[in-house]
């Protein structure tokens, strides 16, 4: 979950919670500023209020970032998040894919570039932070062809 130097994750503590934010592999689907405005607020500066709703509910709305550019660590002795058994992959209409469960991302030579519980991995090609999602799918107006089980309807 580290970041480099160039984008590193910021972390933003209370007394229960720490929230970690990878600016990097945010697309700002906004779950969490839908979800708990109150805490995450874009316009603010920091945009992240840790002390500003209890930790269960801070977890919970960390949990519904797609990208995995949202964690936390609990601090109260509260539930870590715990992945999903199977891994899930989700191909959103016209952006990336949604990758749920314990991730592996490995390179060409097989090292691992990203562990992870929750990612967007691009497939309109014009990421500039392969294999992610940047966002680059809304600049490109990238669409994704019906798919074929639709139009035949049940087999």
């Amino acid at each position: 979950m580290a970041g480099d130097e160039r984008d590193p994750t910021r972390t933003y503590a209370g007394d229960a919670i720490e929230v970690h934010w990878e600016p990097r592999l945010c697309i700002h689907t906004r779950n969490c500023v839908r979800g708990l405005p109150q805490v995450f607020d874009p316009d603010a500066r920091p945009w992240v209020a840790a002390e500003a709703a209890d930790a269960d509910a801070i977890a919970r709305a960390i949990e519904t970032c797609p990208t995995g550019a949202l964690h936390y660590r609990r601090l109260d002795g509260g539930t870590q998040e715990t992945p999903p058994e199977q891994i899930t992959i989700e191909p959103r209409p016209n952006g990336p894919l949604f990758v749920r469960g314990r991730v592996q991302i490995v390179d060409n030579d097989g090292h691992v570039i990203r562990e992870d519980t929750r990612l967007a991995l691009c497939r309109c090609g014009a990421s500039q932070n392969k294999p992610f999602c940047d966002g680059s799918h809304r600049r490109i107006g990238f669409q994704t062809p019906a798919t074929t089980s639709a139009r035949a309807g049940a087999s």
